[in-house]
């Protein structure tokens, strides 16, 4: 079988991570790095010793190297610090009466122990929302997820800024939403607009017909006339000249 060794250097500057395969049968022909399930790096290199420098702010969580093809080794990384908590959508749109999902996750490590919820409003006040308040608001949660669904969104008393609050063992971290409601009525004025234009445009064409015919019928009598005239005219021309010819 394989091992791997990990090792994790903190710095002021930057967070290293090494993994290291001490003992293998399997030619190595590269090496994956992941995050949360999510791909960060990727090579194709054959060495033994492979290494990742963390760049973002959200430094703490669990890292996974593998080394390709996968059955020659792999191990996981734990970067320990404060989390990071990050939201799907900064801003969330519903109609009135509709059900309103907010929702933050955070992938650090250690991972959040205590999650809870606030509404601020504009004077500045904030209010705790639990679970099941009002009988509208409902949160579940995991140590990774938190979401809060606003069941039938009320037009007067939902828009504004939520914020959820992860706190771990190695700090708290929070995050804020902003909720807008429109008015099942506004969901609809684009609707209407089309069916407007087109009954506008329907009546033009139908007046423009309209008046329209009467001429068309003019024109074509009045076309006929001096067609049936120019053609006398040409008739009196021939006798005339049959008249010259016989004299």
């Amino acid at each position: 079988g394989s091992h791997v060794w990990t090792a994790v250097d903190v710095s002021a500057h930057r967070t290293l991570l090494t993994c290291k395969l001490n003992k293998t049968s399997t030619q190595i022909e590269g090496h994956r790095w992941l995050k949360g399930g999510k791909v960060l790096k990727e090579d194709t290199s054959d060495s033994t010793v492979t290494e990742y420098e963390v760049l973002s702010d959200d430094k703490s969580g669990e890292y996974q190297c593998v080394f390709l093809p996968e059955l020659a080794g792999k191990a996981d990384v734990r970067v320990k610090g404060p989390p990071k908590i990050v939201v799907n959508k900064k801003s969330e749109h519903g109609n009135e009466g509709d059900s309103i999902t907010l929702t933050c996750k955070s992938s650090s490590y250690p991972s959040i122990s205590h999650w809870t919820w606030y509404r601020q409003y504009e004077s500045g006040s904030i209010m705790n929302i639990v679970n099941g308040s009002e009988e509208r608001y409902f949160i579940t949660e995991t140590p990774e997820k938190t979401e809060l669904q606003i069941q039938a969104a009320d037009l007067e008393k939902d828009p504004g800024k939520y914020i959820c609050n992860g706190t771990s063992s190695e700090g708290s971290d929070s995050a804020e939403i902003t909720v807008k409601v429109r008015s099942r009525l506004a969901a609809l004025w684009p609707f209407l607009g089309i069916v407007a234009e087109v009954l506008v445009l329907v009546t033009i064409i139908f007046i423009y017909e309209k008046r329209r015919k009467p001429d068309d019928v003019e024109d074509e009598d009045g076309g006929s006339a001096p067609l049936k005239s120019g053609g006398s005219a040409n008739d009196k021309d021939r006798q005339n000249v049959r008249q010259r010819n016989a004299n």
